[in-house]
């Protein structure tokens, strides 16, 4: 009996050293697990939060932003140190907020300017790429996958894109992720806004040119400063928007073309360069009496004035666009020179204005074409196979406007570091294609052909002008059986001293003098106006 007591004992006295050493066990590590919780506590880490980018600029003329122009305010918000309601009463969209803010995880949110920073919320001002109403979208461009896909954010996309640009701001953290209050936070607001590509565009002409031809249905007008050669207006039509890329590639219309760069049957204002040429061989006297068709080999080319216009001159001539006065005066001319003059001119030679944005050269019938007398005759009043762009045909304008000397139309002026200072500017380059005496000679042909026609819907009260209008022939014909036909006009303003250069394209509009004269009179007094600082309403008082 006593051993089994004893036994008995000793069972007892293991079983409570076994649990000491399981209770003393679990103390140790219990600590020791305390102390690693404390330690990753104490550990500082830092969260950064990106707050939208910021790609390069688009600058017009005058470093006014053509792009980046709208800012909308972004907010990184941080909610263990806000208020949620008090925070909200600053969100766009308070759905959004709501749920976002709910997560627990820092988040950012488009806020009003009402937001005020403290160390839960940081404000920035984050740029809009694109308006709502986005002026010159076909010289702009758009992006595709971040990177730029046309116009001039593909032609300088490396200049635009060269670097991260990322607003961000940096909060503190604790080995757990979470932000410590008090800690204090580092913002990074970037500037690579600042930096981007100058254009000659000017601003605010671009949108006049854009608002003048709202009624064109396809078209293209560009607008230039004769002395230099820059192009402050490229427009074309339709117009497209950048969110809805898809929907302009199922257009028919095929919006996406930028039509300044495409070639047309240019039609009478080609009786330009027939003028010009006859005037530097020394045949601007001469006389042709039109009795409304002339016989070509055998083949009768008609004016549009059926029963003639008479004896005429060159100034008369041009001003009645008199085809049969024009189809004489080419016989008289050296093929090779006239051809040769042509070219000197621009046509059939592309105008590159920067990478992926050039001009077609169209087609200029060669020296063999011509050397068949109905080609010529077509030629000499634009028609036939030439093609000639609306680019091309305000360089001719702008020649003449300019004495002889002929700009080279320019579209990118150079870049810029800080949207204050232009580096790399590119200087105007000049050719002397005509001689004093002719393009003066030319000039005062253009706005006659304006100021003695009183059906002229060039004419203003607010400016002179001098112009050429076209209707060009496409061979082309509508479901009732009549032909289509361009309509074109390419002028100069103030008619005293010339500045500026503008051509309109209405593709099948019709008469030149119906559908496009309208359209450049607009222009011309708008851009007057602008220049004066009269009121927009006035316009209507010189109608």
């Amino acid at each position: 009996m006593i051993r089994k007591r004893g036994e008995h004992g000793v069972i007892i006295l293991t079983a409570l050293f076994f649990t000491a050493f399981i209770m003393l066990s679990f103390r140790y590590y219990s600590i020791v697990w305390q102390q690693k919780d404390v330690a990753a506590a104490m550990t500082e880490r830092t969260f950064t939060l990106e707050v939208g980018s910021s790609q390069g600029t688009v600058y017009d003329r005058y470093m006014e932003p053509m792009v980046n122009a709208e800012t909308v305010l972004k907010a990184a918000a941080v909610p263990s140190l806000l208020d949620r309601e008090q925070a909200a009463q600053y969100a766009v969209d308070k759905e959004s907020f709501y749920s976002d803010f709910d997560n627990g995880l820092p988040f950012v949110f488009e806020c009003s300017d009402k937001a005020l920073e403290s160390d839960g919320l940081t404000v920035f001002e984050v740029p809009v790429r694109y308006s709502g109403k986005q002026s010159a979208q076909h010289v702009i461009g758009y992006l595709s996958e971040e990177k730029g896909a046309d116009g001039i954010e593909y032609a300088y996309d490396s200049v635009l894109r060269d670097t991260a640009p990322v607003n961000s701001v940096s909060y503190i953290t604790d080995g757990f992720g979470r932000i410590l209050k008090g800690e204090g936070k580092e913002v990074l607001r970037t500037e690579a806004y600042k930096r981007g590509v100058v254009l000659t565009i000017d601003k605010e002409i671009q949108e006049i040119c854009e608002e003048s031809g709202r009624s064109i249905v396809t078209g293209a007008i560009v607008c230039a400063d004769v002395r230099t050669g820059d192009i402050l207006a490229l427009a074309s039509f339709p117009d497209y928007s950048t969110e809805r890329i898809g929907e302009a590639l199922g257009d028919k219309r095929c919006p996406l073309i930028n039509r300044s760069l495409y070639s047309y049957s240019v039609g009478s204002v080609f009786k330009l360069v027939t003028a010009a040429a006859a005037l530097e061989q020394c045949f601007g006297g001469h006389m042709y009496d039109c009795v409304g068709k002339t016989d070509v080999e055998g083949r009768n080319f008609n004016c549009h004035k059926l029963d003639g216009h008479g004896w005429q001159d060159m100034p008369q001539a041009m001003a009645n666009s008199c085809n049969t006065y024009f189809i004489e005066l080419a016989r008289c001319l050296d093929i090779r020179e006239y051809r040769r003059l042509a070219t000197y001119l621009g046509f059939g030679r592309e105008a590159h204005l920067c990478a992926g944005i050039i001009g077609s050269g169209g087609v200029l019938p060669t020296e063999k074409d011509l050397s068949v007398p109905a080609e010529l005759a077509n030629f000499s009043f634009g028609q036939g196979k030439l093609t000639a762009t609306p680019l091309q045909i305000t360089q001719l304008t702008c020649t003449i406007a300019n004495r002889g000397n002929m700009p080279v139309l320019r579209l990118i002026k150079g870049l810029t570091h800080d949207g204050e200072s232009i580096i790399s500017e590119k200087r105007p380059l000049y050719s002397e294609v005509l001689s004093i005496d002719t393009a003066e000679k030319i000039k005062k042909m253009m706005i006659l052909a304006v100021q003695r026609n009183e059906r002229s819907n060039a004419k203003s009260r607010l400016v002179n002008v001098g112009a050429k209008t076209s209707t060009a022939q496409t061979g082309r014909f509508d479901e009732n059986g009549e032909e289509l036909c361009h309509a074109w006009i390419t002028g100069f303003f103030p008619a005293e001293d010339p500045q500026y250069a503008v051509t309109v394209l209405i593709e099948n509009g019709g008469y030149g003098n119906d559908a496009a004269a309208p359209v450049f009179r607009r222009i011309a007094e708008k851009i007057t106006m602008k220049q004066r600082g009269i009121r927009e309403d006035f316009r209507q008082l010189v109608r």
